[in-house]
């Protein structure tokens, strides 16, 4: 594998140092990588978006196909009983992959209409689960619904609009303790930010970052609360949205997942590539 050592300035995270960094290339050659999702049996997947496979990278193994066709893959997240949960973006729907296999939809229509094109998953601890649904390209077209979408699945699978955006929602991400809900917006250059309440209700909608370099995509939280942003580059903010970090990337990233066993690596989806890097602070993951 091909390694790269980068610089990334003065900025320090509080458990993180960011001076110098080792960043790994640990697949290539793809059309359009996507939707990056750690599973504690080992392995990581991620969506070859212009395919509609999705892939599997295990250790000392060989990239696999996991799923020749995906519905058109974006974002993907395992929850807490290791279920692979997907939005498929040209089927228009989300879905949950048992363990057995069985493939069962989540969410396709809200009021009787088709979905946009659902983008990216966040899944909390308790079950509940938040999807984006935007619309890019010629699935603008072939839209039912008049609006942009963040939506909530409930542990007892109750659909239920989040709020209706005017720019496209991209990225979603949940703080480590549960009660902040983040989304990226792609056409505003911004952060969205709401409450969580212990039902999973999402309030008091307000901007949390705006002016990103680069449109942002995938978005995920540390376990201290830190948010890291794929945008133009990897952006790190604290709590009170002040930048901590920047790292610039061979490939502009398109999203992200903490994995490996300890949780300490982040791997980024970057064009036609996976990376890896290894970080002295632990990802909030589900699992």
């Amino acid at each position: 594998m091909r390694m790269l050592w980068v610089i990334a300035g003065a900025a320090v995270l509080s458990a993180q140092d960011f001076s110098k960094i080792q960043i790994e290339k640990v697949a290539g050659n793809y059309q359009y990588t996507e939707g990056p999702a750690w599973s504690r049996e080992g392995f990581l997947l991620f969506s070859d978006v212009p395919t509609g496979r999705i892939i599997k990278l295990a250790a000392n193994e060989p990239p696999a196909v996991f799923r020749p066709s995906s519905g058109g893959a974006h974002g993907s997240a395992f929850d807490a009983q290791g279920r692979l949960v997907t939005c498929e973006a040209t089927a228009r729907r989300v879905t949950r992959t048992t363990k057995a296999g069985k493939v069962e939809v989540l969410a396709e229509r809200f009021e009787g209409k088709r979905l946009n094109s659902p983008n990216d998953v966040a899944i909390r601890k308790d079950g509940n689960l938040y999807f984006t649904d935007p619309a890019f390209g010629s699935q603008a077209t072939a839209r039912e619904l008049d609006f942009y979408g963040v939506y909530h699945v409930s542990p007892k699978g109750e659909l239920a609009l989040v709020a209706k955006t005017s720019g496209r929602p991209n990225g979603v991400a949940i703080s480590p303790k549960g009660d902040r809900l983040y989304v990226t917006d792609s056409d505003q250059r911004l952060i969205r930010l709401w409450d969580l309440d212990r039902a999973g209700k999402a309030t008091n909608e307000r901007v949390f970052v705006s002016g990103i370099e680069g449109p942002p995509n995938g978005i995920k939280t540390d376990e201290k609360g830190g948010v890291w942003v794929a945008a133009k580059a990897l952006l790190v903010y604290g709590e009170d949205g002040k930048l901590t970090a920047k790292l610039d990337m061979p490939e502009s990233p398109a999203n992200l997942a903490f994995g490996d066993q300890d949780a300490q690596a982040l791997y980024l989806t970057a064009q036609k590539s996976v990376y890896r890097i290894r970080l002295d602070i632990k990802g909030n993951v589900v699992q």
